[in-house]
């Protein structure tokens, strides 16, 4: 018996939190190559109880931890790069989690687990 392709493996689209599309300014600070700070103020694009999904023009690395601020709360939270892809524009897409899930940290409600819409997706030719 075969494993079904990447991707389509159930295990590989459960995720560990509801995720919620929201762009929201964010503050991220990192070290750079040299041991110096810098910071670039960004956007997420989704977000979740255990981090977030972000585009960036800061080069950061795979596994790189960064803090990461709400500059609506002061809130600072260090989190880690578990991914990095090229995006549009020269920036990159981020995907980073928080060492310690802080769910609190992005000021919004999560749909609860069990969450599932009862209605397909409203589309051009439904609507």
């Amino acid at each position: 018996m075969s494993a079904p392709p990447f991707g389509h493996d159930p295990a590989h689209n459960r995720r560990r939190s509801q995720r919620v599309l929201v762009r929201m300014p964010i503050l991220i600070i990192a070290r750079a190559p040299d041991g110096q700070h810098v910071s670039e103020h960004a956007f997420t694009s989704c977000v979740n109880a255990h981090g977030a999904l972000i585009f960036l023009n800061l080069k950061v690395q795979d596994g790189q931890k960064i803090i990461i601020k709400n500059p609506e709360t002061g809130e600072e939270q260090f989190v880690r790069v578990i991914r990095s892809n090229p995006a549009p524009e020269g920036r990159t897409e981020v995907a980073v989690e928080f060492l310690r899930p802080a769910p609190k940290f992005w000021r919004i409600a999560f749909p609860p687990e069990d969450w599932a819409p009862h209605s397909p997706e409203i589309t051009a030719d439904t609507f």
